[in-house]
């Protein structure tokens, strides 16, 4: 009987599957047009005017230092205005620092774009909209998916970049991750209503 309603009380709910699903599918998204780009971008960026090894390491390495350094205060502007205004805002970031490096024809301008895409950092910001739309019993379950989810888009993507890159020429990615940014924007359209900050 005790077993029965635990596993009654660890279900998640509809709206908690729902939420949980389209949380994990804007990261991957986003985190997909992150990672497709690591396994080629320093054979890209050395063929640009202006690089060397230094700058070739900045530009592959750039969007790391933005992402720490923005995390934190991300997430706290989601706890004062709402996480969906922080999350769209941060793909729009990562969409135009995207843009910005597929134009780019010297390699400040692709670091200048790595470090935009970097300033996008909305995982904290995706964590706590997971935790606002589940309930405590089922969050580690959640966070769990999420994990996966990302670890999986970290995966496929360090395959599939180069197989793009080869067909479609490297500049195809930073369009790539653009695009996906807007599809998880649009992604936050199927949120359940009514979910909560606490």
């Amino acid at each position: 009987m005790s077993r029965d309603i635990s596993q009654i009380i660890g279900a998640m709910l509809p709206t908690e599957r729902r939420a949980v699903t389209v949380v994990a599918l804007v990261a991957v998204c986003r985190m997909f047009g992150l990672f497709s780009l690591l396994p080629v971008l320093a054979v890209f960026a050395a063929g640009l005017d202006g690089s060397n090894p230094m700058l070739i390491g900045i530009a592959v390495g750039g969007y790391g230092l933005t992402q720490a350094a923005l995390q934190i205060p991300f997430g706290a502007l989601s706890d004062r205005i709402g996480r969906l205004p922080v999350i769209l805002m941060g793909l729009g970031l990562f969409a135009a620092g995207s843009v910005l490096a597929a134009l780019s024809d010297d390699i400040y301008g692709v670091i200048i774009g790595r470090l935009l895409q970097g300033a996008g950092a909305i995982s904290a910001t995706l964590t706590a909209l997971l935790a606002d739309a589940t309930r405590e019993e089922v969050r580690t379950r959640s966070m769990a998916f999420f994990g996966i989810a990302i670890g999986s888009s970290f995966l496929l993507a360090l395959i599939a970049g180069p197989a793009i890159a080869a067909a479609l020429g490297i500049r195809s990615l930073f369009w790539m991750a653009a695009g996906l940014a807007v599809v998880a924007g649009l992604l936050l359209t199927l949120l359940p209503r009514g979910i909560e900050r606490p």
